[in-house]
């Protein structure tokens, strides 16, 4: 009993330390120590204690911090409703504390401080998890969106945006605008990073999305043929957004003639027909031109290797001159093909405007390209010459070897008739 006893009249109020001892079958000196160095501990600033409510009034809310003694949460938090809306005497919360010493011994304490430390807490368990969670934006600039949540804010770049919500839209002004439309609607995101040191915590949609575009993905392939909604006009082509993921379709995709300025093909919120030609990770590759036929090859189809045509050249450049053969074709006459001799540009040999004889040398349907020659042209026409005055040179050959023979004959004859 001496023992309880003095433990007892050590430890004060701390009955929870003697609860702790009387459980076990044997105390120790060690046990002694710890307990005493644990319940003199001096609070610091800094520190995260728990409490009990005793008071709250309009000048603040008083704790029983147990060993602590007591502190006090004062200024301007207990004025948000949003803290202490939900509070009443007899709760146990947490606090940090603010000063050790303020008003009548009591630690100044802060529940809004503690309640973000508890937010870091959980966010950096988010980023570990990959959970999805829901988050409003606050506010937009051009790089994104700002978030809060529990009283922390974040930042969603515009780059982490899912497919939805992405601005397709290369003016800075129209992006801000779109990105400010989102201002108050529920977005779910994941925590990309959390680090309360560096006050950094980044979200991203597009990752919380990612499985569902991933199951999205997987019920295609490429061949088929598929619908969905233009989201963005960009230089380089038309963005669609298929069932929740994105599509490109490469501004040489959209048709089979050369198109200048996609905005001139759809508009937003148009609904195209595309066909899928490529998947990636997180979209695919869209086609419309593919839909229809080739022009190119079907009027290609029409022209063979080595036939001669007529071809009016529509360009110069320094490897060679374009010849428009047919109303939707033009084919490469390559600087090596224009001469037999030697010359520095295509200028020398042929003419803009000007039409010539070729002859076809390659076609290739796949990369809709046709290759001529305007020297084989010369040599195909001086052929048949060549072949006719070999041709008379043989005749001729062959009418003075009759000749040498009928001689010879003739001579064998005579001699045999004067014997």
């Amino acid at each position: 009993m001496a023992h309880i006893v003095s433990i007892r009249l050590f430890y004060g109020e701390n009955l929870r330390h003697v609860g702790e001892f009387m459980s076990k079958d044997t105390i120790t000196m060690e046990d002694l120590l710890a307990s005493e160095e644990e319940s003199f501990k001096a609070l610091s600033t800094g520190d995260t204690v728990e409490g009990s409510i005793v008071s709250i009034n309009k000048n603040g809310i008083w704790l029983d911090l147990g060993r602590y003694g007591g502190g006090l949460v004062v200024g301007p938090e207990i004025k948000d409703r949003s803290t202490v809306a939900s509070l009443k005497v007899g709760d146990n919360i947490t606090a940090s504390v603010i000063e050790t010493e303020f008003e009548d011994g009591n630690a100044l304490l802060s529940l809004r401080k503690a309640s973000k430390e508890r937010t870091w807490t959980s966010l950096v368990k988010l980023a570990d998890s990959k959970e999805v969670i829901t988050a409003k934006p606050l506010d937009a600039n051009k790089g994104g969106l700002l978030m809060e949540v529990e009283g922390v804010r974040g930042f969603l770049p515009v780059s982490q945006l899912s497919t939805k919500n992405y601005p397709r839209v290369s003016d800075k002004d129209e992006i801000q605008m779109r990105l400010g439309s989102l201002i108050g609607k529920p977005i779910e995101v994941i925590v990309l990073d959390a680090n309360e040191k560096e006050n950094k915590l980044i979200f991203s949609e597009k990752e919380a999305k990612k499985n569902e575009m991933s199951e999205v993905i997987n019920k295609f392939a490429i061949g088929d043929r598929v619908k969905g909604t233009v989201t963005g006009i960009v230089d380089f082509g038309i963005f669609i957004n298929v069932n929740g993921v994105e599509g490109l379709v490469h501004i040489s995709e959209i048709a089979w003639d050369k198109v200048e300025d996609p905005t001139k093909i759809t508009k937003m919120g148009e609904e195209l027909e595309a066909l899928i030609i490529g998947i990636e990770k997180d979209r695919f590759s869209l086609s419309l031109k593919r839909l229809t036929e080739d022009p190119w090859a079907k009027t290609a189809s029409q022209f063979k290797v080595g036939e001669i045509i007529e071809g009016e050249i529509t360009r110069i450049t320094p490897f060679g001159a374009f010849a428009r053969i047919h109303d939707n074709i033009e084919a490469l006459v390559h600087i090596s093909e224009l001469s037999e001799k030697h010359i520095k540009e295509p200028g020398e040999v042929v003419e803009v405007a000007k039409k010539y004889k070729f002859i076809i040398l390659n076609i290739d349907q796949a990369n809709h390209k046709i290759a001529l020659s305007l020297k084989s042209v010369k040599t195909a026409k001086d052929e048949p010459k060549t072949e006719e005055k070999a041709e008379k040179k043989i005749a001729k050959k062959d009418a003075k070897s009759t000749k040498v023979e009928v001689e010879k004959t003739t001579k064998k004859k005579t001699a045999k008739e004067g014997k």
